[in-house]
């Protein structure tokens, strides 16, 4: 195991906190155990723990993440994410197999949503033909891949691709699944936020076609907006 690794979950069980751990797991409707570690906590945490790991190898940098990703706590997951995050320099499209991997392999909301947004859609943004790959994913079996490749548009704004996130919706919205319409008014209310005419446009176009979960989501800026 990785020196890196060690040191984290050394510092996350040394953190614990019982009384906070019981109603994060119930909140997160998981049997996978929690420590008590809160996020503020953790960043912390993750800060200092990296103090001495600056010049890790790509290698190593794979390697601290699927080890965290594996590990029995659900901090331990969260941790393998910031990883991911903090070391900019490996977040190219050499490391697009990682953040794949963790993908298929996440199970629930609050991570996928994190690599969706975080690491998959960021590199996709940087590296555009990237988007190829969420055209296979939206055809996914997997529920949660399908919603990836939703949620990888939400942060790029005036850089959206429009036709793609068109498509996307479109190829999605007759499922009935919760977190797939959810996906959809979210992508789309963030998106107002850069061009609400657009989505109000989208969303009058294709009324009809959207549930109203996804119809609800998408408005709720611009009807908070008044616009």
């Amino acid at each position: 195991m990785h020196p890196l690794t060690k040191l984290i979950q050394k510092q996350l069980k040394e953190a614990a906190d019982s009384d906070k751990a019981v109603p994060m797991q119930a909140y997160m409707k998981t049997d996978q155990p929690f420590y008590g570690v809160q996020a503020r906590a953790r960043k912390k945490l993750l800060k200092t723990a990296v103090k001495d790991f600056k010049n890790i190898s790509r290698d190593e940098y794979q390697k601290i993440i699927f080890e965290l990703w594996s590990g029995e706590y659900r901090e331990e997951m969260y941790q393998a994410l910031e990883v991911a995050c903090h070391y900019k320099k490996f977040r190219d499209e050499t490391s697009w197999s990682i953040y794949g991997k963790l993908t298929r392999t996440a199970t629930w909301w609050d991570t996928i949503d994190w690599i969706a947004s975080q690491l998959i859609g960021l590199l996709v943004l940087e590296y555009r033909h990237l988007e190829s790959h969420l055209i296979v994913w939206s055809e996914d079996e997997s529920m949660w891949v399908r919603r990836t490749s939703l949620l990888a548009h939400l942060k790029h704004k005036e850089a959206t691709n429009t036709k793609l996130l068109t498509d996307t919706i479109l190829k999605l919205c007759h499922e009935e699944e919760f977190f797939i319409r959810k996906a959809i008014g979210w992508a789309l209310r963030q998106y107002s936020h850069t061009n609400p005419e657009w989505v109000k446009t989208f969303v009058q176009q294709h009324e009809q076609k959207l549930s109203n979960l996804s119809k609800r989501e998408a408005l709720k800026h611009i009807q908070r907006q008044g616009l």
